[in-house]
């Protein structure tokens, strides 16, 4: 198996279990790994540079340290396509009173899937009306989702451990 960014979390974990802990002594923000929930929904989807931006890394830093692990071989700058994001504006739609607001941490320690509940929410919104997701880091994954199903989405660092993620239908 060749690691990209794009490779998905779940598939490397399945193909190099080892790397559960691997990855967590490099970043300990992927202890979240271990929520069983978290790992069967959010893992699917999430790719290593989606992974490395919800940890505050480097995409291909992330990437060569996997790689290493494995014995593949580190990649340089050029040999990777990182999309620069750039810096968003803030929508005039995120003042809108959210209809709904989520807390992440909440719905995963309650054993929900923060993704099914808000896509729930959504489905019974008129279009135009906001929801709104705290959480302890950005929700890149979730974040790709809801833009591929074509909602509008702004996200927020309010401080170091806290986002505000706004998903408009």
């Amino acid at each position: 198996m060749e690691i990209t960014l794009d490779t998905k979390i779940y598939d490397l974990l399945k193909e190099y279990p080892f790397l559960e802990d691997k990855l967590i002594e490099i970043n300990p923000k992927f202890k979240k790994l271990k929520n069983p929930i978290l790992r069967r929904t959010v893992a699917k989807i999430a790719g290593i540079k989606q992974a490395a931006i919800v940890g505050g890394m480097e995409p291909l830093d992330l990437l060569n340290k996997i790689r290493e692990a494995v014995g593949q071989e580190k990649l340089d700058v050029e040999d990777v396509k990182v999309e620069e994001e750039s810096l968003q504006e803030i929508p005039k739609w995120v003042t809108n009173e959210p209809k709904e607001i989520f807390d992440a941490k909440e719905l995963l320690d309650s054993g929900k899937n923060p993704l099914a509940e808000i896509n729930k929410s959504l489905k019974n919104m008129n279009e135009g009306e906001v929801v709104l997701l705290k959480s302890d880091f950005k929700p890149e994954p979730l974040i790709e989702e809801f833009r591929k199903k074509g909602y509008e989405v702004y996200s927020d660092k309010e401080s170091e451990k806290s986002f505000l993620t706004y998903i408009k239908k």
